[in-house]
């Protein structure tokens, strides 16, 4: 029986106009096998500090500091865990009619894409099989569409036909799913850290400085292709004259 890896997938800052220079898409990934492990963990931590209700980055506040600085310390301890996430810095800057046939949602499933491709792997001749099953969260009534062409995409871009490698791609409601929640909170650190204004909350300002000091490097830039425990990169638009 092939390994299941899942994938806890979000976005931030996505929308083509809303004002803010920075556009973030970030994952989670989770072996099947230890789920139900990790997702009660991380229940039992949110117990612990009466942290009820759904896990958001942007609900980060001062009286929860003591929980959210626990949850990093709890992440980068828990092995079963990993994050990737792919930052688009200069959003403005974007052309769509230039580089992507007009189309925000075609920048948008190519982005995706580069998130994931690194996560989403063939087995070595002397590895077992596995497969993987990326759960997205739901933003709006064409989710369901962005779910059917992101799965087209990815499975077309690994070779993957018959859906072997990829065996599920779907949307869920974040308020469900522990893991999805950690995921916006990871990547609302990330993206918030590279917003030229991000530093105005003393709270979150606070959990992007332990992410750094248990990660290792500053959560600007980009980390090497190698490193697996918090991952990421920063894509920078070219400019086009207008």
């Amino acid at each position: 029986m092939a390994d299941v890896i899942n994938l806890y997938c979000d976005e931030s800052c996505h929308l083509e106009h809303d004002g803010l220079p920075v556009m973030g898409f970030g994952a989670v990934r989770c072996p099947a096998e230890n789920l139900a492990t990790v997702t009660h963990a991380l229940a039992a931590l949110k117990e612990k500090h009466r942290a009820r209700g759904e896990l958001k980055w942007e609900k980060v506040s001062p009286s929860r500091l003591a929980f959210y600085e626990e949850l990093i310390d709890w992440f980068f301890s828990e092995p079963n865990l990993r994050f990737r996430g792919w930052l688009v810095a200069h959003k403005e800057r974007l052309v769509h009619d230039f580089f992507n046939s007009g189309s925000h949602d075609s920048f948008y499933y190519k982005m995706f894409y580069f998130l994931l491709e690194p996560l989403v792997k063939w087995p070595q001749p002397d590895e077992s099989e596995r497969t993987y099953r990326v759960y997205l969260d739901v933003k709006d009534t064409r989710s369901r569409i962005k779910v059917g062409k992101l799965a087209e995409v990815i499975r077309n871009k690994k070779h993957d036909w018959d859906g072997k490698l990829i065996s599920r791609v779907q949307s869920t409601h974040a308020d469900e799913v522990q893991l999805m929640q950690l995921t916006d909170f990871l990547l609302g650190a990330l993206t918030y850290r590279n917003r030229p204004s991000g530093f105005q909350s003393r709270a979150k300002r606070a959990c992007v400085q332990r992410i750094e000091q248990r990660a290792g490097f500053p959560l600007t830039g980009g980390t090497p292709p190698w490193e697996e425990k918090f991952n990421f990169y920063t894509f920078t638009p070219t400019e086009v004259p207008r």
